[in-house]
Parts: C-alpha cells; sequence; structure tokens
C-alpha cells in the first residue's frame, strides 16, 4: 500500500518538473529508504527495488507526453522481462536516487535501464543495483503490442534505436533462451498478455 503514496507524490509533482525529451534523457527520482521498504535484513527488500522501479516508468511516461497516448488509446503498459543486479545494500533513512532511462527498442518492445544510485562514504556516487527491462505497450483492442515507431509518432519522435551494447543483447539473448525453454513440446511459447 505504500507505494500508492508515492505514485500519487508522482502523479502530484509531475506536471511542476521539466518534459523529457523522448528518447533519451533519463528520468531521476529522489527516495529514502524508509521502515517499510526493510526486510528481515533491516536493509531495503529486493522487491522494493522493482517497486520503486514501476515508478520510474510512470515518470518517464508521463514527463516524455507518452501518457497522453496510452490513455486515449487504452494501451496497457507490460514487462516482459527483467534481470536486477544488487550491488550494495541500503539501510534505513538512506536517500537514493532511481534514474530510468531508454536504451534501445525493436519491433514491438523497449529496453529500459533503471540504475539505484546513492552518495558513499566518500561523497562519490555509487551503483546500489542496475536493472534491465524489456518492457512494451498492449493495445487490447487489436490484441497486439503497439509498434516502437508508432509509440515515437505518438511523442512526435523520429529516431532510430541505437545497437545493443553487449550487456544487453546478452540479456535479450537469455530472455529468448528462456522463452523457448517455457514452450510445452511441439508448441510455440506465449509472450506474456495482460488479462
Amino acid at each position: 500500500m505504500n507505494l500508492w503514496f508515492r505514485l500519487i507524490w508522482l502523479l502530484l509533482t509531475r506536471p511542476f518538473q521539466p518534459k523529457l525529451k523522448p528518447p533519451f534523457e533519463a528520468s531521476i527520482l529522489p527516495f529514502r529508504v524508509w521502515f517499510h521498504d526493510l526486510d528481515t535484513s533491516l536493509h531495503m527488500n529486493n522487491a522494493r527495488y522493482w517497486g520503486l522501479m514501476d515508478l520510474g516508468r510512470a515518470d518517464l511516461m508521463l514527463r516524455s507526453g507518452l501518457w497522453r497516448a496510452i490513455l486515449r488509446h487504452g494501451w496497457v503498459p507490460v514487462v516482459n522481462c527483467g534481470t536486477i543486479r544488487f550491488r550494495r545494500e541500503l539501510r534505513l533513512f538512506r536517500a537514493l536516487r532511481l534514474e530510468t532511462r531508454l536504451l534501445c527498442w525493436s519491433e514491438g518492445w523497449v529496453v529500459i535501464q533503471h540504475r539505484i544510485l546513492a552518495d558513499g562514504r566518500d561523497g562519490k556516487e555509487i551503483v546500489a543495483a542496475v536493472a534491465l527491462v524489456r518492457a512494451a505497450l498492449y493495445d487490447r483492442k487489436g490484441k497486439a503490442y503497439v509498434p516502437a515507431a508508432r509509440l515515437f509518432a505518438e511523442m512526435a519522435v523520429e529516431v532510430e534505436s541505437p545497437e545493443p551494447s553487449p550487456e544487453v543483447a546478452a540479456f535479450l539473448a537469455a530472455e529468448e533462451a528462456l522463452r523457448q525453454a517455457g514452450g510445452s513440446a511441439g508448441q510455440a511459447p506465449a509472450e506474456p498478455v495482460p488479462e
């Protein structure tokens, strides 16, 4: 329930934030670790990282103006897959910043990078966690994923995707292998579809 308060805060404060120029400007959101973010080890719960990253993607959609097209067409944001690497623990009251950035895209999906940043004891920025997410917008009426070209057209942007970096290519290859392994014998594995 506590993420609802953070979501409401996000929705109330975004109109006063500068617009993001899609596709490569990053969203940066400040947070602090509170009691309800902790697990039994008294550091931020692994699941909380994913929850905050949902807010980062929401901010990216809001500040790029994509939310208008999402509401107008009834599209649904969907995360197909994700991977995360935890590097430093975050304890109670620690201030952090969530950086959310679009890296590349293909026909029906985009790859987004999330980084959880904090200040180290020496004052230098540290990366507490980094995640890659493959996401898409699903058109319920058309029963298909919205092509990336259409997403950018809705934002009046015409740009080609950069080539995936080696780590993004490895992430996508691992996801494809996992998708193939998840299918039944003689049956193609299905893509996730919102309910």
